[in-house]
């Protein structure tokens, strides 16, 4: 028998509908859930619900910032870089999501669109010692020296103690042929921090190359028992590491010193907690 179209009116009519404040509060549970799953690295879990987070909450440009950084740390740059769009033309004013849009168009490899982002976020953040260090990053990877200089110096303008900063300045010397100022530059980096192994590798490098390689050598031992990344050609080309450089670390890597220490550390067990 069929149900009258009266009768099933009716029943539509008394079905629950979620009301907009309802729906609102799931999707900033689901953005809370998102964002708590990604303390524990658990991206593959907090990205669909920060994306139904968007899909409840479509006004609320944190929820959109939240799901762009998702996809960042999952390097889905073009999805990272859509949803951080929507956040930046919800809230112009929010300047971490300029910068989040800036470290996306690095990681493209798309200089120019960097530079362009990471300068808004600082005309809106100008303190932010990090973010001058990174459009510094991106004139260095465009050769121009100058204006990298110019920005990892404002990055130690910001915060003093920025050692990576001054660490590049050292990279950027050394490509430019100016050895001294290069191994200047890393010692300072070294004093700031003792146990940073990438300013120290680098004088290792350049001690060697010099021809003085037995403090080469010793240097580049501590530093490889510091953080034997370092070890890695790849990882030193990603730190921005030039060309030259870069042979030249290759030689000094493969001395028997230093491929003994990168066997050793290999072989060692982790420290950590």
């Amino acid at each position: 028998m069929p149900v009258s179209p009266v009768l099933a009116q009716a029943v539509i009519t008394h079905t629950a509908q979620p009301d907009s404040a309802d729906l609102e509060q799931r999707g900033l549970i689901l953005a809370q859930e998102a964002a708590q799953l990604a303390q524990f690295q658990q991206y593959e879990l907090a990205v669909p619900r920060a994306k139904l987070a968007t899909q409840l909450v479509p006004q609320n440009a944190e929820v959109w910032a939240l799901l762009g950084s998702l996809y960042l740390e999952e390097s889905e740059y073009d999805a990272g870089i859509e949803a951080l769009e929507r956040s930046r033309a919800l809230d112009p004013e929010d300047s971490a999501v300029w910068f989040a849009l800036g470290s996306a168009y690095f990681q493209k490899e798309d200089y120019s669109k960097t530079i362009e982002y990471l300068e808004a976020a600082l005309k809106l953040k100008p303190d932010t010692a990090g973010g001058w260090f990174d459009l510094g990053n991106a004139y260095y990877k465009l050769n121009q020296f100058p204006k990298a200089i110019a920005q990892y110096e404002r990055a130690v303008k910001e915060d003093a103690k920025f050692w990576p900063a001054i660490n590049n300045i050292g990279l950027v010397l050394y490509e430019q042929g100016n050895v001294e100022g290069a191994l200047a530059q890393w010692r300072e980096a070294v004093l700031l921090d003792p146990k940073a192994a990438e300013p120290q590798l680098a004088i290792a490098v350049a001690l060697y190359a010099k021809g003085d390689r037995d403090q080469g050598l010793t240097l580049g031992q501590t530093a490889l028992e510091l953080d034997g990344r370092y070890g890695n050609l790849e990882f030193l080309e990603e730190n921005l590491w030039g060309a030259k450089l870069l042979n030249q670390a290759k030689m000094f890597l493969d001395t028997p010193k230093m491929q003994e220490t990168m066997a050793q550390s290999q072989t060692q067990p982790s420290t950590d907690n």
